[in-house]
């Protein structure tokens, strides 16, 4: 996919659905989000006050989340002394998005997404409570930490797709791309002050402490919802209640390529190529015999990378499917090579340009399918992406977190690289054989365009050139 305007783009006739997301781009919305052809910028859906409250919210309740899954994974590490532990709560967390995903995605589309959110945050600072009860009181055991990371999971079924889809009623169609990408990059400043504030923490006073203060930062997010003013709100048709909605989001995902090839990449990334918690902890506690701050120090670097491609993505107006392609080689390519770093310092360097691939390829997929989609059909395809992207963890973690411990951390890390390598050369060459998909957002102009450009034989494809050229 292309980085940036003016990448080159074969015409090809319009369909029916490119006219519908033609249109997307041209919903009516508040005179607050920019206008299709106004200069935008890195920060430029902060200029919107909804989004504002939105994103201040999050980065509160992110730095908590952050102090949260450190402290969780540290707690099943020192409570069983097991890798594979630590993926059996990571895979819980993520199971209930691989059975319920698309239910969650059929919700966000049918009710008020603020109204879900209002519930969903909520409900994750009570998680987060929960099991600070437990750890300050001294009664945590390992099967408390799999129960909340598994109630938590269930939460995240509706959370995750009506965040997502949420996005664009704040901001609009023009500035949507640009808040995901301040969405991610406000993940990851939280993720380089959260691991940090964990590992003090955890070395000083414990686990608990990390808990309690995640539960606690849900309030912002809570209030600056409750904040906004719903008469600036996007509005965007919501589904009615039907038979057949899972059925009908599944077909309208298997009709379009544009949305099946980011899919199935991401799925193939998420299940093998992003279980850090596994590796990480592996590394710190196997291969360098470390504490908890130097856990909370590598999660920071890799933070840090993730922040710098998140901004590089707010700055990008169009994507193609071949960048999104070349990140991912590039970032399994990078694992196999800090599997195999001969020294701490190395391999702590690795993990920055790790993050921002990793972040590239999420922000990539991300906009591109929200872009190019029907707005009606937006939480159906989004839970689609999650629950590929998010619930294979529950498939691949146990697995993963069974080969680092039974084979070392290097070979564990080294298999999830090579897996995420080999599924980038797999999309790629089947990109090659069928054509070549090229989405074009052009913002400036406010329109999109997708179509399967097939590859032509040179002889064919030189007078086309030269019509166009005269």
């Amino acid at each position: 996919m292309s980085t940036g305007p003016g990448a080159d783009s074969a015409p090809a006739p319009n369909s029916h659905d490119d006219a519908v997301r033609s249109a997307a781009l041209h919903e009516p919305g508040p005179a607050t989000s920019r206008e299709p052809g106004a200069k935008g910028g890195t920060f430029s859906s902060l200029r919107i006050r909804n989004y504002r409250l939105f994103a201040t919210g999050q980065v509160v309740s992110n730095t908590g989340t952050w102090m949260q899954r450190i402290a969780q994974d540290w707690l099943v590490l020192s409570l069983t002394g097991s890798s594979a532990a630590v993926g059996i709560t990571t895979a819980l967390q993520f199971l209930p998005m691989l059975f319920l995903g698309l239910y969650g995605g059929v919700i966000a589309d049918r009710y008020p997404k603020r109204r879900l959110l209002v519930l969903t945050q909520a409900a994750m600072g009570l998680t987060g409570l929960a099991l600070a009860v437990l750890t300050l009181s001294g009664h945590v055991q390992v099967w408390h930490v799999y129960l909340t990371a598994f109630v938590l999971g269930l939460v995240t079924v509706v959370d995750n797709p009506a965040r997502q889809a949420f996005v664009v009623e704040m901001v609009g169609p023009a500035d949507l791309r640009n808040a995901v990408s301040l969405n991610s990059a406000n993940f990851q400043s939280a993720r380089l002050v959260g691991p940090a504030v964990a590992g003090v923490l955890i070395t000083a006073v414990g686990s608990g402490w990390a808990f309690l203060l995640n539960g606690l930062s849900f309030v912002a997010p809570v209030a600056g919802l409750l904040l906004m003013r719903t008469a600036e709100l996007h509005k965007t048709d919501r589904a009615p209640r039907g038979k057949g909605q899972l059925r009908e989001g599944l077909r309208y995902v298997a009709g379009r390529p544009d949305l099946i090839w980011p899919i199935v990449l991401v799925g193939f990334i998420g299940t093998f190529g992003f279980n850090f918690p596994i590796w990480l902890t592996a590394f710190v506690n196997d291969v360098y015999h470390a504490g908890a701050g130097t856990y909370g120090l590598l999660n920071t670097l890799m933070a840090g990378g993730s922040l710098v491609g998140a901004l590089l993505a707010a700055r990008r107006g169009s994507s193609r499917l071949r960048f999104l392609v070349g990140a991912a080689l590039l970032f399994g390519l990078l694992e196999i090579t800090a599997a195999l770093a001969p020294s701490f310092w190395v391999f702590a360097a690795l993990l920055v340009p790790i993050g921002m691939f990793g972040l590239t390829i999420n922000v990539t997929a991300n906009s591109s399918i929200q872009l190019g989609t029907d707005p009606a059909m937006r939480g159906r395809v989004m839970s689609l992406f999650m629950m590929v992207f998010m619930g294979g963890t529950p498939l691949g973690a146990p697995l993963v977190g069974w080969v680092t411990d039974a084979y070392g951390a290097r070979v564990g890390f080294l298999a999830g690289g090579a897996v995420a390598t080999l599924a980038a050369v797999g999309v790629g060459l089947a990109l090659a054989r069928v054509g070549d998909l090229r989405l074009k957002v052009d913002l400036r102009r406010g329109h999109t365009h997708v179509a399967f450009v097939p590859r032509q034989p040179a002889s064919e494809a030189a007078p086309a050139e030269g019509l166009a050229a005269a």
